[in-house]
């Protein structure tokens, strides 16, 4: 028995679900009401057991294109908006019925990546969605396809929902799928056993669940599993399990062996070193000699401009920026406190020698420690 229960000894109170499209649309038929029926009747007994439950649904495209009469999802950018654009009132509209009938009200929020990155609209979300948590009321998340674009879009609302699991500090994320979980290689092939427990995402993991997407959703099971580490750095555990069978819900949050569990890392990142590490786009990057990099990764320390060996890109103060080691690799990101070009003069220099160089010092540090989160 590896459910809910046995999973963790933290207590479970919010949960963010993720539906995926192939559980709730097709191209063909629109939007399947008989299967979003039984999930709303699942997820209104896991909110009546206790429990505070945000959705992330996807389906709208794939409802859009039925109407379209369309058999697959478009390329052209204009007619996948427009096809979102019908199709989310009809999703929405289908939650709001079955909901009602289990004396439930739901929310929609449309977000865009831009609404993450920015913190002032992040912690408005994050308040709008506490407040609705708070009265009882659903949200219903969803990307807002109708008007972005490929600079701002999430990719998947596999992504989106470990944003949003990060944003509302859930206590557990559970991707509802077409598949049971995560198998050891293509579950439509002899001798594929599902993995019922991960401790950690390995590069063996990964290759495990390969990079295929499906016909009308964004992501396959390898964005699920990006998600799952998202959240894992997050402290938030994952449960990736199939969205066809009823009951099954219900029966996890009960204690039921279900699909595939991912551990949490063991101290959460607070919710704004969340937001850094995953919530905001980088405008640049730094590299860090040897020091700098045990000061951050090892020590816990803020960023020096002595440690920094390099700037790349063009930046300003209170930017978001990557700090690389020698060799590329990401080690940290964090908020500077001076642009590209002031980098430029003071990289490897000590902080007694910045006023004298740039005529002005904002701070010691170039990247304080509370603004830093390693990754």
């Amino acid at each position: 028995m590896i459910g809910i229960k046995q999973n963790t000894d933290r207590k479970i109170k919010r949960i963010v679900i993720k539906i995926g499209s192939n559980i709730l649309a097709s191209a063909e038929q629109g939007l399947n009401i008989r299967r979003l029926r039984s999930l709303v009747k699942d997820i209104s007994e896991v909110i009546d057991a206790g429990h505070e439950v945000v959705i992330v649904s996807s389906g709208a495209v794939a409802a859009g294109l039925k109407k379209l009469n369309l058999k697959k999802k478009p390329e052209d950018i204009r007619l996948k908006q427009a096809a979102a654009a019908i199709g989310q009132s009809s999703l929405m509209w289908a939650y709001e019925q079955n909901f009602a009938r289990f004396d439930k009200k739901v929310a929609q929020i449309l977000l865009t990546r831009d609404d993450i990155s920015n913190r002032l609209r992040y912690i408005n979300a994050k308040n709008t969605m506490f407040t609705l948590l708070s009265y009882g009321v659903i949200p219903l998340i969803n990307e807002n396809d109708p008007v972005a674009v490929d600079e701002i879009k999430f990719g998947d609302n596999d992504m989106l929902a470990a944003l949003t699991a990060g944003l509302v500090e859930a206590d557990m994320l559970i991707i509802l799928s077409d598949v049971e979980g995560l198998y050891t290689k293509d579950p439509r092939e002899k001798g594929a056993r599902i993995i019922k427990h991960i401790k950690k995402i390995t590069p063996e993991i990964r290759k495990m669940a390969g990079g295929k997407v499906s016909a009308i959703g964004t992501g396959g099971m390898y964005s699920k599993l990006l998600a799952a580490r998202q959240a894992y750095d997050h402290g938030i555990p994952v449960v990736i399990m199939s969205g066809k069978k009823s009951s099954l819900l219900p029966r996890f949050i009960k204690g039921k062996d279900v699909g595939t569990y991912f551990e949490p890392k063991k101290e959460r990142l607070s919710s704004k070193k969340g937001w850094i590490a995953y919530g905001v786009r980088t405008k640049g990057s730094i590299r860090l000699d040897e020091g700098a990099v045990k000061a951050l990764t090892e020590m816990g320390r803020s960023l020096l401009p002595s440690g920094i060996t390099g700037v790349e890109g063009n930046f300003e103060v209170g930017d978001y920026i990557k700090c690389l080691n020698a060799d590329s690799k990401d080690i940290a990101k964090g908020l500077t406190n001076y642009s590209s070009k002031d980098l430029e003069k003071i990289k490897g220099k000590k902080t007694t020698e910045i006023e004298k160089i740039l005529g002005y010092k904002y701070s010691d540090e170039v990247i304080h420690r509370d603004n830093l989160v390693v990754v």
